[in-house]
Formats: structure tokens, C-alpha cells, sequence
């Protein structure tokens, strides 16, 4: 039975999209919505372009997340994909969903991760740590911000010279590669 994902953002939404297509000809599952915690951000648009219904929940939502439960049990959603979300998953939201969330961070937890960790601040801490590797990890989602059981990682160099935004440029590259084929790994898991 085809999985139905829902999609949470709060930025431009590229990984967004790239998730909506790849699983857009799949029998494995389906976006069916994309929640954006921000009436502002991209990722509606995005959403709109690719016929996604969109909703938008901000942080009053989130802090009675009823609402939000109430809008994914109306999509028949199985499994929902953080995908560059910014605000905090409340615990009821992922007791309601059990190892069915799923979040990607731009780079190798545990180290760089938790409240505030995104972004170029990611990689700006990554660099000055001195770090040799970054990477993507693609996790669970717990009660706690980015300590969820990873899922898998995968690296790329941190290059001498290395800015902020050119070491995101390869980070991003692993993102749209493999994010779409761990949540088609997790979405047929059996979980």
C-alpha cells in the first residue's frame, strides 16, 4: 500500500520539491501535504506549482498541535518528512507518530546539532572546529532537537578554504541524492 508523506518546511522548500518529485511516478509512496510554519516561505509556492495541498502552521499551531495532528489524520498520512522545518516537532505530535518522522541535518550528528543548529551555522561551526568531513544525517525524530536514532549518514570533505556557503553547496548535493531514498527505504520498512 502506497504511503502517504506529509511534508513539514519553513524555507525556499528545494528539498521539498526534490522529495515531492521523486516519489511523485512511485508506488512505494506519495507527498500528499506539505505543512510550512511560515505564510512567507517558498516552499507554499513550491507546493502550489507541484499541486501539493499546502497549509500553513506556525508556532501557535505547533503549540496546540491538535490542529496539526487533526490536518495530517484528514491526509490519511503515514510519515512525516522534516525537510529544513525549523521549529521543534511537539511531543505529541511524535507520540502520534511513532518512527514515522523524519528529519535530515547538514551534518554528521551528534556533533553540530540541537536548538539553533541550522544552515550556515551548521557549516560555519563545522569549519571552524577544523573538521575534515561533513556530511548529511538522516534520523528519527524524538522529543529532542536532532538526538533521534540516525538512519544513515553520508559524508563529503570539508576542502581547505572552505566557506560556509561552498561547503552547503556539497552538502546539499547529499541531500537530494539520498534524502528521497532513505524515506523510500523508511516508507517501505514495514515500520
Amino acid at each position: 500500500m502506497r504511503k502517504k508523506i506529509a511534508v513539514f518546511a519553513s524555507g525556499s522548500g528545494t528539498n521539498a520539491e526534490n522529495i515531492i518529485r521523486y516519489f511523485r511516478d512511485r508506488e512505494s509512496a506519495q507527498v500528499v501535504l506539505v505543512i510550512s510554519s511560515r505564510p512567507d516561505a517558498y516552499v507554499v509556492e513550491r507546493a502550489r506549482k507541484l499541486q501539493v495541498p499546502c497549509h500553513i502552521a506556525g508556532k501557535e499551531a505547533f503549540a496546540t498541535p491538535g490542529l496539526v495532528i487533526s490536518m495530517l489524520h484528514d491526509a490519511g498520512v503515514d510519515m512525516i518528512v522534516l525537510a529544513g522545518f525549523l521549529l521543534k516537532v511537539p511531543e505529541e505530535i511524535v507520540r502520534a507518530y511513532p518512527d514515522a518522522i523524519v528529519n535530515i541535518h547538514p551534518a554528521l550528528l551528534p556533533k553540530f546539532g540541537g536548538k539553533g543548529m541550522y544552515g550556515d551555522r551548521v557549516h560555519n561551526a563545522v569549519i571552524e572546529a577544523g573538521e575534515q568531513i561533513s556530511g548529511i544525517t538522516i534520523h528519527y525524530v524524538n522529543e529532542h532537537y536532532d538526538e533521534g536514532t540516525a538512519i544513515a549518514r553520508f559524508t563529503c570533505p570539508v576542502l581547505k578554504g572552505d566557506t560556509p556557503q561552498s561547503l552547503a553547496a556539497r552538502v546539499h548535493e547529499l541531500e537530494y541524492r539520498y534524502f528521497p531514498e532513505v524515506i523510500e527505504q523508511v516508507a517501505t520498512s514495514g515500520k
